[in-house]
């Protein structure tokens, strides 16, 4: 089986807060771990409906939702009213093109260790951060 780690995590995770296994679950997981980039919740939803008539909206967002909480997934809200989910990697920030919704995942050490010295000046404990910068791609700019 394609994603067998994924499906096997998720399986615990359901395992572990007591809560059912669901065909509807494995195929939204499945469809999500095909597609590639930041996907929608909405073309998520689309791509879930081709495939399975039966499997309703509010299933969609409610399974996004518990595999962004068993770590399978993160959620992003790039300030355009589209929530997007991507698979959970490494981490790494964010370039959002503003005109035509490109979406650039860059990796920056330096920015990594600004961001340690400024928690240590301010005597503060990070638990999670998010980094993303928003203007206009090349592609825009040469428009």
């Amino acid at each position: 089986m394609a994603h067998e780690l994924e499906h096997k995590a998720l399986a615990q995770y359901l395992d572990s807060q007591n809560l059912k296994h669901t065909k509807q679950r494995d195929v939204i997981l499945a469809v999500f771990l095909e597609a590639k980039g930041h996907i929608t919740g909405e073309d998520l939803y689309r791509r879930v409906r081709a495939k399975h008539k039966n499997i309703g909206q509010t299933t969609v967002y409610r399974t996004m939702k518990l595999l962004c909480d068993a770590g399978l997934a993160t959620e992003h809200n790039f300030n355009d009213g589209a929530t997007r989910y991507e698979i959970k990697h490494e981490h790494h920030d964010h370039l959002v093109c503003v005109r035509c919704g490109k979406i650039i995942e860059f990796q920056c050490e330096k920015i990594e260790e600004a961001q340690k010295i400024v928690a240590q000046d301010y005597r503060f404990l990070i638990l999670r951060h998010r980094h993303e910068l928003y203007g206009h791609c090349e592609n825009c700019r040469e428009r």
